[in-house]
């Protein structure tokens, strides 16, 4: 990152920061040399919502035109024209009901070909319908990323006995600690305190597959390949059950086994003295490790340990199933054809695990396409060091894997939310505060919203439709990081709480967000300058390379009868420049190389040089500039 001093509006010399191409900074980056041609963006986009309808095959059939999967395959060549360059599936994988999503996932091996769960194709579709559908997107160039949920299983097909102890959920601590970022209730729960003896429950762990048999895995699940349940049948009771070995033949804890305070799980690491005796006033103390089975260790750390999410709680210290699910991957990449995978809930399961996995399908991936697979893992927290701990562990030197940037939304939510209640301390500068694309820029998956965050779900976060498209124009038209649109954004929503497309004009005649994405397509390329001197308005620019097109970006969140001018220098002089938004009036650029650029309140504005600007790319924005 370079530091260049140029002119503010008051006259006044001040720092903005140059992004140079990834070429510039890494001899192997993708515009290492002028003579290389500089590729398309990347772009992914979420294909489902979590309401999205699906009418898959009937049980004796293999293709339903209204399944989603076909409905995707119709959208594929518009989404490709729109500039999207990978496309992430939803989990695919056989849920324990016909209408599951996937996250209740029960065989990973039935991706919609066997009868189980009373139907043979999932929510999505059928396995033929998947084929049919790699096909098309390989076709248009559409890489496909799968949603893999190795966290849990749920709804065996029988009850298995195991050795158990409930562990602690529901403890609270008596105030709650307030973040302009996001709100921590801070909790005293902690996964690692038991609070019942040893006991002998009955839970859903025996994993036959009666439909698949022993095809693609012969591997059957028992109690013994989980660590952790959430119901006892014999009991009939749901709680958060830690399976362990059999008392008998271990130890019991003691203080021997306790987590000494420098453990990195203990929640004490790093602090100073004056922090170590704070939380030896307010910190109940660690409790004893019990010998043998239980939570991962190296799993993230909040509740003391969170290795439990939810359902049936995979045991990645079993042989068997490391072997499985490696082989499952391994399958994924050279059978079914997939390019990549999105890891569900990655901060709950063993993170050595999962740079083991990551660095087998990596090779099978080398191996069949000759390149690497993308990888990106979820972790929702407002604590970028959290994801930063992941990626650490996880990936390998050569081949970064990437991590959603929750922290970013959360930073969207805020502003939103400001701006929505009147709030003084609205302030675009604050954007990137603590976010993963500021830290780890060639690491970050960026988003606006996603199947989690939209209205109706526990993990709602609140942005104004409206103010979606300038959050959508700042991931989209910036060089850090990989966007990714939401289906709910571009299509609509449905469910209780279903919403039309987002990043609407005022009048609501027509979505932004198509035009924000043939914005990154053709005109997002270059060195970046960033002019973040207003509370209220805010901008940067892209240069363009020696073969790609460069652009001039402003954002305002002033009242929408207001406006905003903002000075930045891009172009040359004489040039004129228009908004493809239709937001604003053409801008000539100076002598000095510097031009006015205005964003209407409320709005971004998307300005290019008018001669790179056709009506036949943006046809809705070329008649709004023109009238």
């Amino acid at each position: 990152m370079k530091k260049m001093l140029v002119g503010n509006e008051g006259g006044k010399s001040r720092a903005i920061k140059v992004f140079p191409e990834r070429g510039d900074m890494n001899s192997g980056g993708m515009a290492s040399c002028i003579e290389n041609k500089t590729p398309q963006n990347e772009l992914l986009f979420q294909t489902f919502e979590w309401y999205t309808s699906s009418t898959p095959p009937a049980p004796n059939e293999t293709y339903s035109p209204h399944s989603h999967y076909a409905q995707l395959l119709r959208s594929l060549p518009s989404l490709a024209k729109l500039g999207v360059t990978s496309v992430w599936l939803p989990p695919g994988c056989k849920a324990n009901n016909p209408q599951g999503n996937g996250y209740d996932c029960y065989d990973i091996w039935d991706l919609g070909e066997f009868d189980q769960k009373w139907a043979r194709s999932t929510k999505w579709g059928s396995r033929e319908e998947l084929h049919d559908l790699l096909g098309k997107a390989h076709e248009l160039g559409v890489e496909c990323i799968w949603d893999a949920v190795l966290n849990h299983k749920t709804a065996g097909d029988a009850t298995d006995e195991a050795w158990a102890v409930e562990v602690d959920s529901q403890g609270k601590h008596p105030y709650q600690q307030i973040n302009r970022d996001f709100i921590t209730n801070l909790t005293n729960q902690d996964r690692r305190r038991e609070i019942c003896q040893p006991l002998r429950v009955e839970a859903w762990l025996k994993y036959d597959f009666p439909g698949r048999g022993d095809r693609y895995s012969s591997m059957k699940w028992r109690a013994e390949h989980f660590n952790g349940t959430d119901w006892d049948q014999r009991r009939e009771k749901n709680a958060i059950y830690k399976l362990i070995d059999d008392p008998a033949t271990l130890p019991k804890p003691g203080k021997e086994d306790a987590i000494h305070p420098s453990h990195p799980h203990s929640g004490v690491s790093g602090m100073n003295r004056l922090a170590k005796l704070a939380n030896k006033f307010t910190s109940p103390p660690v409790p004893p490790r019990r010998p043998g089975k239980g939570w991962a260790d190296d799993v993230d750390d909040l509740f003391g340990n969170f290795d439990y999410l939810m359902f049936s709680n995979i045991d990645y210290t079993h042989p068997e199933v490391r072997d499985d699910v490696v082989k499952w991957g391994n399958w994924m990449i050279n059978e079914t054809g997939v390019d990549g995978f999105r890891l569900d809930a990655v901060q709950h399961f063993s993170f050595a695990f999962t740079r083991h996995w990551i660095d087998q399908i990596q090779q099978a991936s080398l191996q069949k396409r000759g390149k690497s697979a993308f990888v990106v893992g979820e972790i929702w927290t407002g604590e970028v060091k959290r994801i930063v701990r992941w990626l650490d562990q996880v990936s390998t030197p050569s081949i970064p894997v990437h991590a959603y940037d929750s922290p970013l939304v959360y930073n969207f939510s805020r502003i939103s939310e400001d701006v929505r209640t009147g709030s003084k301390n609205s302030d675009l500068r604050t954007i990137l505060r603590d976010s993963l694309v500021s830290s780890r820029p060639h690491q970050a998956v960026t988003l606006v919203t996603n199947h989690d965050t939209q209205p109706g779900q526990a993990s709602y976060v609140p942005i104004n439709p409206t103010m979606k498209s300038l959050f959508y124009a700042f991931i989209l038209l910036r060089r850090e990081g990989v966007p990714c649109v939401f289906w709910g954004d571009l299509y609509g929503t449905k469910g209780p709480r279903a919403e039309p497309p987002s990043c609407t004009t005022f009048n609501g005649m027509r979505t932004l967000l198509p035009d924000l994405m043939l914005a990154r397509k053709y005109f997002a390329y270059g060195d970046q300058r960033e002019y973040f001197d207003s509370s209220s308005c805010v901008g940067f620019t892209r240069a363009g390379t020696h073969d790609r097109l460069g652009c001039a970006v402003v954002m305002s969140i002033v009242n929408p009868q207001l406006a905003n001018t903002k000075k930045m220098t891009v172009g040359s002089p004489g040039e004129t420049w228009v908004d493809i938004m239709g937001n604003a009036e053409a801008v000539v650029i100076d002598r000095k190389g510097v031009g006015a650029f205005i964003a209407r309140g409320m709005s971004v504005s998307v300005y290019v040089k008018k001669k790179d600007w056709t009506l036949d790319i943006f046809p809705e924005a070329a008649a709004a500039v023109k009238s």
